[in-house]
């Protein structure tokens, strides 16, 4: 067998290495740093048994040859497939779910190369029986990440457990349960998004002044994003002893027009004092559009998320502010760091807070213009 054919040279203390290919490979890696390929590969996957001495002398070797161990882990990516789930609630085109779909769909396309597969799985969110019978299903797909939006946290729970145990790893997107080791987070940090839209619906509102809370009713639990933003709007009134503003809490449902109107009206009838009004999910249209019907839009209105009627509404001056949060981006980044992390071996960060974006209608515009 003919003798491999390497050159070493020295330069501003660097090793340079290479071989008949122009390629830097484990055996020459090995021969520099006096171990064997099997020592190598295990240092570079860290896995296995590796002395302190011979993890050093790799080490040593990898830096001083700028080696990067992405070139092997990248060939590696394209003999094996991975396949993704990710689990969010069943939408309609044009609600804030969608958008992140369209995040999920550009990871695909983008990493791709990565030999990776993603599937959707999609729940009842006002429904909890409905996130049992999905996990399930995913339980027994055989997936190798998952990513979801826990909206039901003592549920999002329990499948986390079975997760765990099949060690499957998962993400969180558009909120998240803490101490579950997760994979990674993207989304707001709810909890201070729900302590701004306070600062901003009651900033300058009289003393005695009356807010509606509304949420939108659900079969089983309340909303995870909902509990947590309601605990930071909270804050806000104890930190700033705003306790003489009266709190009115309104649960409407998700289809039934007449009878939230109805509701709603009944509400203004009893109180006489109401300023503002408040929704800690996307479909504020949904409360502008009544206040409208009412002949209330003088009632300083907060809600969440770019839906495109949301927009309509804060161009109009019925909606006072809405807080956006990148969704799209929170699917894309997700999946971009499951493969930086499970195929490439990088080291990615757990907890990823995206901007908190407050918009009004005269700054609107140019933030859905805007290309990055």
């Amino acid at each position: 067998m003919a003798a491999d054919c390497y050159s070493i040279k020295v330069r501003n203390n660097k090793y340079i290495l290479k071989n008949q290919n122009n390629k830097i490979r484990i055996k020459d890696i090995a021969r520099l740093a006096g171990v064997s390929e099997g020592t190598v590969d295990r240092v570079l996957h860290n896995r296995g048994e590796v002395s302190e001495r011979s993890r050093e002398a790799v080490n040593k070797v990898l830096k001083e040859i700028n080696y990067s161990p992405n070139l092997l882990a990248r060939s590696l990516a394209l003999k094996k497939h991975r396949s993704f789930a990710y689990l969010i609630p069943k939408h309609e085109p044009g609600d804030y779910w969608e958008m992140v779909e369209k995040g999920f769909a550009e990871a695909m396309v983008e990493f791709s190369q990565y030999n990776i597969s993603i599937q959707e799985f999609y729940y009842d969110q006002f429904d909890v029986n409905s996130f049992h019978e999905v996990t399930n299903t995913i339980l027994n797909s055989d997936k190798d990440a998952v990513v979801m939006a826990p909206i039901f946290r003592q549920e999002t729970l329990s499948f986390i457990d079975k997760l765990n145990k099949r060690e499957i790893p998962f993400s969180f997107i558009d909120s998240m349960i803490e101490n579950t080791g997760f994979h990674t987070y993207y989304g707001q940090n709810s909890y201070q998004s729900g302590y701004i839209a306070a600062k901003l619906l009651l900033n300058s509102l009289d003393k005695n002044a009356q807010v509606i809370v509304i949420r939108t009713k659900r079969k089983g639990a309340v909303s995870n994003q909902t509990l947590t933003r309601n605990k930071g709007f909270l804050e806000y009134i104890r930190e700033n002893n705003l306790s003489d503003i009266q709190l009115i809490n309104v649960e409407i449902q998700d289809k039934d027009e007449s009878k939230n109107i109805e509701l709603l009206k009944d509400v203004f009838d009893k109180h006489q004092n109401i300023k503002a009004a408040i929704t800690f999910n996307s479909k504020v249209y949904k409360l502008a559009k009544y206040l409208h019907q009412l002949d209330k839009t003088e009632i300083r209105l907060i809600g969440y998320d770019l839906l495109s009627q949301n927009v309509d509404y804060l161009k109009k001056d019925v909606v006072s502010y809405l807080i956006a949060q990148r969704p799209d981006k929170q699917a894309y980044l997700t999946i971009r760091d499951l493969c930086r992390n499970l195929i490439l071996k990088q080291d990615v960060k757990n907890l990823n807070y995206v901007p908190i974006d407050v918009l009004i209608k005269e700054n609107i515009e140019d933030y859905i213009l805007f290309q990055e």
